[in-house]
Order: structure tokens, then sequence, then C-alpha cells
């Protein structure tokens, strides 16, 4: 076994690193794709003469679909192997995005935004199934860690570059959004090991225990888990999809200024989810708990903030803030596996937990549209509503059960 871990070790030089950027490529797309369609939203509502509630079912359909591939793909992910599922995954999000630059009807959104969902569901699981797979148990938190700051990379090439392609023309920013994800579909196809599963698991038969999927849904820490994503990703999700919206009402923006703020924000991410891993391992070890309630106060707070002063300096500010500890909390809480679960249903835990994840993104828009529709185009009620939510999430960590070693 020590001879394994040696391999593993060693083997994260050049082949760690390849591995990382494919896995990071990808990631980024998706994140570039979660970030873009809250931007591209405006001119389609203005072109196509849609409410704040119609947008918003097009932005929740695409995580209606999310969430309900989470379960299968985490499944098929430790059946089958990570490479397989995330080839998958980018080819059914690439077709999609394509689709989307030539979509003219509301079902026509909906239904493409709901087949790229089903893509979208495939990449979290299968990704920590290849994280687990390819790297040893002690690297495994700072890598998924690392490779998550692709949900700054991923936004700000959708504010810097998407929001300025989609200014000139919305339908050619989903031209070159397809066009990236073929790209990511190549450097994964090139850069993930081969069946590396099978190997894995003739090599620990006789070691590992298998555990049925009936045990995974139930475990406890499971379960706690995936209510905890649900509450913190309505905050994440719903101040992704309205911010763009809320800060070309409130000050008047342009598309491509009001993409520059959200920029900082993408920045503030990068910093943050990667500076988690960091933190969690020499600062707070073993402490997650205390760590994702801090973060969940700081971004709560900042939420109330954002909408009571109007000043587009401190705004500003608190986007960066924003951005920066829901993404902490969001990375701490989607790592933790890594720590407290074994690898052999590393896939299948985290589809479950990231359900937990998505079903909140599909949630947030929908409900946000309805409130803002309701107060009479007024953000105030929905930003609360996100505001507590975080809260809330930020207290639930305590309900986890983590055994000391």
């Amino acid at each position: 076994m020590k001879n394994n871990q040696a391999t593993t070790s060693s083997k994260i030089g050049m082949k760690g690193a390849k591995i990382i950027v494919a896995l990071m490529a990808g990631y980024s797309m998706v994140y570039m794709d979660k970030n873009m369609v809250s931007t591209a939203i405006i001119p389609i509502a203005k072109q196509f003469g849609f409410s704040t509630s119609q947008t918003g079912m097009i932005m929740s359909m695409f995580f209606l679909a999310y969430t309900l591939m989470q379960i299968p793909s985490g499944w098929l992910a430790d059946k089958l192997g990570a490479k397989r599922v995330l080839l998958i995954s980018l080819a059914t999000i690439c077709f999609f995005s394509y689709a989307f630059g030539l979509a003219s009807s509301l079902i026509f959104f909906f239904a493409i935004r709901f087949g790229a969902g089903l893509g979208h569901g495939g990449y979290p699981p299968s990704c920590s199934k290849a994280v687990a797979e390819n790297f040893s148990k002690e690297k495994r938190v700072m890598v998924q860690s690392g490779i998550l700051t692709t949900s700054g990379i991923g936004g700000l090439m959708a504010f810097l570059i998407g929001a300025n392609v989609i200014a000139i023309n919305w339908r050619y920013g989903y031209l070159l959004l397809g066009t990236l994800f073929l790209i990511a579909f190549f450097l994964v196809l090139a850069f993930l090991p081969k069946d590396q599963i099978k190997k894995k698991s003739d090599r620990n038969k006789v070691n590992e225990t298998k555990v049925p999927f009936t045990k995974v849904i139930t475990n406890r820490n499971v379960l706690i888990l995936f209510v905890v994503m649900i509450l913190l990703n309505i905050t994440y999700y719903g101040a992704m999809s309205w911010l763009p919206s809320y800060l070309t009402k409130t000050y008047s923006l342009s598309l491509g200024a009001a993409g520059g703020i959200l920029a900082v924000n993408s920045v503030s991410q990068v910093i943050g989810s990667y500076f988690t891993g960091v933190i969690l391992s020499k600062w707070f070890p073993g402490r997650q708990k205390t760590f994702i309630l801090i973060c969940s106060i700081i971004s709560g707070s900042s939420i109330l903030c954002l909408i009571i002063i109007h000043n587009i300096a401190l705004a500003l500010i608190l986007v960066a803030l924003i951005g920066m500890t829901t993404i902490s909390a969001f990375t701490a809480t989607f790592t933790w596996p890594q720590a407290i679960l074994p690898q052999s249903i590393i896939g299948s835990s985290v589809g479950i937990i990231n359900t937990g994840g998505t079903f909140g993104g599909f949630l947030a828009p929908m409900i946000i549209g309805a409130l803002v529709q309701n107060a009479g185009g007024s953000f105030v009620v929905g930003f609360i509503f996100i505001a507590i939510t975080i809260f809330v999430g930020g207290l639930s960590v305590f309900a986890v059960r983590v055994s000391k070693n």
C-alpha cells in the first residue's frame, strides 16, 4: 500500500498537472456558461419581450435538469469511471451551447437550457471522482479547491469576453461558448488517464468494502450537506443570476460596465476558492464548520448592505466580498466529502450533495424573479431572501458529525 501511495504522489508532477489543467478547462467553461446566461438574458428579454418571471424560468430550467442528473452521473462515475462521464458531459453541453444561439421562442429557450443542464449535471461528480482516482487523500482537498478557482476564471471569461461579445450580438456569444467547450472536450480526452477505475478496482478489490447506494443516500452527513448546499447555492446562484440586472438598473450601467464590475466579483471568487484550500489546511484544519459560518455571515451581511447603500464604489467592494465569501463557503462544503468520506463512494456522495446545490440553483432565479416582479421591479425583498438563506446554511453545517481519528 505504501508503494501505491508513493507512486501516486510521484505522479503529481507533469501528469498530475495535465489532469488538473484538463479538469480546470472544463470547469471554467461550465462556470462561464452559468455566468454568461445572466448577461445574455438582458438582450434576450428585450428582443423577445420576456418578463422577469419568464427569464427566471429560462435560468431555472437549466438547474432543474442539472439537479436531475447529479445523482445518476455520480453513480455512473463510480461505476464507469470519471473520464467517460466527463466526455459525455462536455459533448452534451457543447451541442446545446451551439443550439442556444439559434433559439427564437420561449419554449425553445426552455428546452435548450434544460438540455444544457443535463450535460452540466455530469461534470461536478465525475470531476470529484477524477480527483479521488488520481491524487492521494491528503492532497485531494487542496487539488479540488484549486480546481474550483475556475468559478472565478469562468466568471471572468463570461463578464470580460462573453459580455462584450453579447453586447455585439448575444448569438455570437454562444457560438464562442460552444467552441470553447469543444476545446475542453479534447483536453479531457487527451490528458485524463484511460480506464483508471478498472485498474483501481482490481488493485483494491480485497481491501475495499463495497457500499450499497442505499447506504450512501441515507448517510447522515451526506443528507445534511445536501441541505446545506441547497441553502448556500440559493444565495450563490441568486446573486449570480440577478446581480447583472440589479447593477444595470440601479446604477444605469451598460452591459459592458456591469460586466466590468462582475469581473471583479469573479477575481474575488478565484482568490476565495484558492485560499479556501490553504486556509482549511493551515489555519482551520478540521474546522470547516467555523470557516463556513464566518463566510456565510460576511456574505449575507454584504448582500444586505448592497441594497441599503447607493454608491457605485461601495457596491464594487461589496460585490467582491459577496463573490469571495460565498464561493469560499461553497468550496469548503463541496470539498469536505474528500476528507470525511471513502474514495469508493465519492462520485455518488458528491452527486447527491451537489444535487442540493443545483436544486438551490433551480429555485433561486425563479423565486427571485417572482419576488422582483411582485415588488414592482424592486430587488430588495429578493436580496433579503438570499441573505437569510446563507445565514441559515452557515448554521446548518454544525449538524454534520465528523469522527475523530
